[in-house]
């Protein structure tokens, strides 16, 4: 799964009491920005279209700085409106995962051995 941008919407020249944050989804068919895909400007329509009246939506909620300031002020805030995926690994999978972690495992102390000169 891989994390979106978010921003964070700040109005100058008033103290803060909320922070907007948009979610920027990605557009259909693009798994990721890069130098031969780059975000694109049309794909900030929505945002400027929101922006003159915000509302909370799927894409864009508001955080109290109460809330912020209780959060360490760590900007980092979910989207509350996304749902987490949830993967239900196969019999097959999960032996597979634990095996591969064993075999990690076994690599790191059979290095951590040879630093102590136990071999």
């Amino acid at each position: 799964m891989q994390v979106l941008p978010q921003f964070v919407v700040f109005d100058k020249g008033k103290p803060t009491k909320d922070i907007w944050y948009w979610e920027h989804k990605l557009p259909e068919g693009v798994k990721a920005y890069n130098k031969t895909r780059p975000i694109q400007k049309s794909e900030f329509d929505s945002m400027k279209k929101w922006w003159k009246k915000r509302k909370g939506n799927e894409q864009a909620w508001k955080v109290s700085i109460d809330s912020i300031i209780s959060n360490g002020y760590n900007l980092d805030i979910k989207n509350p409106h996304a749902t987490e995926e949830t993967h239900t690994y196969s019999s097959v999978e999960l032996v597979n995962l634990i095996h591969e972690s064993f075999r990690k495992s076994d690599e790191l102390l059979d290095k951590l051995k040879t630093e102590l000169g136990n071999d």
